[in-house]
């Protein structure tokens, strides 16, 4: 959308269909959950975004697709024709294999939902009876940063004689992804910022009492949070996209899918079958450019171009305390008060590309 504000493309005019006037930005969302951030500044206003880029806005949810018709179908919307479309819809958390969870569970994705259910858990531990014993289900990189956000932010809540106890349950350890130095570092972390780590711990059962793994051990807790598996919204599943096992559409190396040009997907609900990565928002960051490059090369009636992904990528995670970690690839691994200063530059400059735009 700013792309193309900046640089219209004669003849084409751009309709965004979403479900949120605003939208969260993935990477504030531990700064917010500690405090740092207000709402406000974690969120793309779309509604202004749409008006200064000469936008179209369908404020609501898609729903379905007529590939053949070249329609989209949105809820309460009349079908919307396209000649181009793009999607980028997200994913939803997969609780399918966690018994409870849906009913009981707070799941962080869509960030959207848990934000709600994020300020009722914080005024029930405020209260001298509130919830004690928080759980975090997933040990990558969201969980564990959700952990330390969440120790910052209850440090300012009575405690009584009760304290809080965080922990994160983690199948396969602490940010299994990263480097053998960060993982090292955020041990370090975990330990000086008093969050306990249960590795091995692979969920099956979420209850009122706390969480049951595979091999029977139970951890009480008064707050479940799972930060674990996601898959593309079930939508997808109802139209004739190509789809991968976790409901991700299949693209080619051009970000358009696989079996129709007219048709591109990016983001947490894309793979690119020939050149896959993690569901990582660094990644959907990077596709926006070769993205609106073949949309103006489709428009223009060029051939799209390939793009591929860098192999190792940037992660910075806050600790919470004014410090943060960062790593790339199997080596780099760096902790310290200015890397958390230049997180907080990379996010916040990021921000103000959409929020504060002019065309």
């Amino acid at each position: 959308m700013r792309a193309l504000a900046e640089r219209p493309e004669p003849g084409l005019s751009v309709t965004l269909v979403t479900d949120r006037a605003i939208t969260p930005y993935s990477g504030m969302l531990p700064g917010h959950v500690a405090g740092f951030y207000a709402r406000d500044e974690m969120h793309i206003d779309l509604v202004r975004l749409a008006s200064v880029t000469g936008t179209a806005l369908v404020d609501a949810p898609a729903i379905g697709l007529d590939r053949k018709g070249k329609l989209l179908f949105a809820r309460n919307a009349a079908p919307i024709p396209y000649d181009t479309l793009s999607l980028n819809v997200g994913i939803t958390p997969d609780l399918s294999g966690i018994a409870g969870a849906e009913r009981i569970g707070i799941a962080v994705k869509p960030i959207g939902g848990f934000l709600g259910r994020l300020e009722g858990l914080l005024a029930e531990a405020g209260r001298p009876d509130g919830a004690r014993r928080i759980v975090i289900v997933g040990g990558g990189p969201a969980g564990v940063e959700l952990a330390f956000a969440l120790r910052t932010r209850l440090a300012e809540a009575p405690t009584g004689d009760r304290p809080f106890w965080i922990g994160v349950l983690s199948a396969e350890g602490v940010a299994p992804a990263l480097n053998a130095g960060v993982r090292r570092r955020l041990r370090e972390a975990l330990v000086r910022r008093r969050i306990a780590v249960v590795e091995g711990f692979r969920a099956v059962e979420v209850n009122a009492e706390g969480v049951r793994a595979a091999d029977g051990r139970f951890i009480s807790a008064d707050a479940v949070l799972i930060s674990t598996a996601a898959r593309a919204p079930s939508w997808l599943a109802e139209t004739d996209l190509p789809l991968a096992a976790d409901g991700s559409v299949k693209t080619a190396r051009t970000l358009a899918v696989i079996d129709d040009a007219s048709v591109f997907a990016v983001g947490d609900c894309a793979v690119v079958v020939d050149d896959p990565r993690a569901k990582a928002g660094v990644f959907a960051v990077r596709q926006g450019p070769p993205l609106t490059d073949n949309l103006r090369r489709r428009v223009g009636g060029q051939a799209p171009l390939p793009y591929a992904a860098q192999r190792a990528y940037l992660a910075i995670l806050m600790t919470g305390d004014g410090s943060a970690i960062a790593g790339r690839g199997a080596w780099l691994a760096i902790e310290g008060r200015w890397v958390w200063r230049w997180k907080d530059w990379i996010d916040r400059r990021f921000m103000a590309r959409f929020n504060a735009f002019r065309r």
